[in-house]
């Protein structure tokens, strides 16, 4: 069989209040054509569908007609929820979706229960998909008395509880079917893309490569924002993003995953890379240095000036660079601390401000003589 793996589209993220719904839209619609031009028989999404748990009516419309759009290119269609999903909402929608030829999961399932999709290929392989949405702390342990009908002992970490959700949900594979895992969780040991959510990706939440069974043939994950394979028994995958979520994300490169695989037979992935992914990039340098950068005016920039800050700054890169959505003012951390002078009361109130300013490296005589206009405008209408 052939399908198509991706993961964590984040529908609806902004970038420092930039509405990125119009790149979304171009770089699923790729997707689509990817998946129709390689003509997959399944499409697999790792959860993240969406930014937030409670998307606006755009990202839903464009999520969902993603997903017809997909289905429509004649593969199956499975899309398991991720931490920033809502899984009860997944669930609701499960019985629309499945009348649409769409299979969502957004809490765990027992494997006769939806837990483990089961579907036979144009010509005739059997697939079987173990489903493992995001498990929270709180939900792993109640996932595991779910399946393995034992109470989870207390002591038990989150890796363990995990191990046992996934053991159960193989009791649905099939010896002779292309068995699959489709999971959003950490590998421990895999590296973060930089715009994870970082309290659902460190500490307790990550499991061992071991977690998987050896003898399944791929694991299609999310919830990690870069590309990139996992040293494991068998085939481990993060698809990683499919456009870069922030400029945490700056050196990683958007992709799908297309992957052939057969009963007996490794599977064999192909990274299809996404063009239509806007790039996101940081430039530093004085004013005078940035005016002689020429940056694509289709990336996103994330500026930082190494010159003393003053009024209009900001405004002054904004005009050279128009795409740029962050403007910092680089602080000299090898600066000298300033000397302690005399205590506040004993000082005028310009004199405190001007330490206020180059405490912050702002060098602005304009600042200085506005300041003083209105504080003796204040004092005047004291006096009156």
């Amino acid at each position: 069989m052939r399908f198509l793996h991706t993961s964590d589209w984040h529908v609806g993220k902004t970038l420092k209040g930039y509405d990125r719904l119009p790149e979304q839209r171009e770089v699923l619609a790729e997707i689509v054509r990817i998946a129709a031009e390689r003509r997959v028989d399944a499409v697999l999404v790792a959860g993240d569908l969406y930014e937030t748990a409670t998307p606006g009516a755009d990202a839903q419309q464009l999520v969902v007609r993603t997903l017809l759009a997909l289905r429509d290119t004649g593969a199956q269609v499975v899309a398991i929820a991720g931490n920033h999903d809502h899984a009860p909402t997944l669930d609701a929608y499960r019985p629309l979706a499945g009348a649409a030829g769409i299979t969502l999961v957004g809490r765990v399932r027992r494997p006769a229960d939806g837990g483990v999709v089961a579907f036979d290929t144009a010509d005739g392989t059997p697939v079987r998909i173990a489903a493992l949405p995001f498990l929270s702390q709180r939900y792993a342990v109640r996932a595991a008395q779910l399946l393995e009908q034992t109470p989870a002992e207390n002591t038990a970490g989150y890796d363990a509880w995990v191990r046992g959700v996934v053991r159960s949900l193989a009791t649905g594979f099939a010896p002779d079917a292309v068995n699959l895992v489709l999971a959003h969780l950490t590998v421990t040991g895999a590296a973060m893309g930089g715009g994870e959510r970082q309290s659902q990706s460190i500490f307790e939440y990550h499991v061992p490569a071991s977690a998987f069974p050896p003898d399944v043939h791929y694991v299609a994950l999310g919830h990690l924002h870069r590309r990139q394979s996992v040293p494991a028994p068998c085939p481990v995958h993060y698809s990683g993003s499919p456009l870069r979520i922030d400029f945490g994300e700056v050196e990683s490169t958007p992709a799908v995953l297309v992957v052939d695989a057969a009963p007996g037979v490794p599977a064999r992935v192909t990274d299809v890379p996404i063009t239509a992914a806007r790039a996101l990039r940081t430039v530093r340098g004085s004013l005078a240095e940035l005016a002689a950068l020429e940056p694509d005016p289709a990336d996103l920039l994330k500026v930082v000036v190494t010159e003393p800050a003053r009024a209009g700054l900001r405004e002054d890169v904004r005009e050279l660079f128009p795409n740029a959505l962050e403007v910092h003012v680089a602080r000299d951390a090898a600066a000298p601390a300033a000397a302690a002078g005399p205590a506040r009361t004993d000082r005028a109130p310009a004199e405190l401000l001007r330490d206020y300013l180059r405490g912050r490296d702002v060098t602005d005589p304009r600042v200085e003589a506005l300041f003083a206009r209105l504080h003796d405008d204040v004092l005047t209408g004291e006096r009156a």
